[in-house]
């Protein structure tokens, strides 16, 4: 049976993702939507995108794009975006790519974040964005604003009926925030807590962190 998989904000945490693709089994078939929010903050952005790209090549990835994506790709027009993007976590970027230059960053990198990336992805049950969605917009008309900068709070069913899936907002207790309508799976990978895997149909998941340690557990239930 083909899975439908969504992965919370990575940020950097490298070790913490090949931990949890091991520890869930991932499948070539499975269909795995990541969140966005790849880069900054963690210690190994480069490898995170390095290992995005590789799935997205076999087929197997609907990669989401997070307002750190953005801020990164503004980095490259003025000197004003690129301090901005190291404020909120680029120095990050650059020491994982051993440089201090945007130039020296492969450019494979660039052409999956500008060119792979999506604003939201739908199934039949459950749509899917980086931070947010107004209830009473169709998703395919919402503003940049909510996709990607919206902290969680407590949204509105959306008018679609379906389930939103999203990440931004971290987590801090390392613990998915759902309100049935609606799911946070951002459990800040890259600071003290978890990244987060979610199978969407069963709610099954499944999480790792920078120390190594893996745990699952049912979405209703809890660790």
């Amino acid at each position: 049976m083909v899975r439908t998989l969504a992965i919370g904000d990575i940020h950097g945490c490298y070790r913490s993702l090949d931990a949890l693709a091991s520890f869930v089994a991932l499948a070539p078939d499975d269909r795995l939507i990541t969140l966005g929010d790849y880069v900054d903050r963690g210690p190994d952005s480069r490898r995170v995108i390095e290992w995005l790209v590789r799935r997205h090549e076999s087929g197997g990835l609907v990669p989401l794009r997070g307002n750190h994506e953005l801020m990164m790709l503004a980095a490259r027009k003025s000197d004003r975006h690129r301090e901005e993007w190291l404020a909120c976590g680029g120095e990050a970027v650059f020491s994982s790519y051993c440089t201090d230059r945007l130039s020296d960053i492969p450019d494979e990198h660039w052409a999956f974040l500008e060119g792979s990336l999506r604003s939201h992805f739908a199934t039949k049950t459950h749509f899917f964005v980086h931070a947010n969605a107004y209830a009473e917009i169709p998703i395919d008309e919402q503003p940049d604003f909510m996709l990607y900068w919206e902290s969680f709070g407590d949204p509105a069913p959306h008018e679609s009926g379906l389930t939103m899936v999203c990440g931004h907002s971290p987590q801090r207790d390392g613990i998915p925030l759902s309100v049935g309508h609606a799911i946070c799976i951002d459990t800040w990978a890259h600071g003290r807590g978890w990244l987060t895997c979610l199978d969407v149909d069963s709610g099954l998941c499944w999480q790792s962190n920078e120390s190594g340690a893996t745990r699952r557990f049912w979405l209703d239930e809890g660790p």
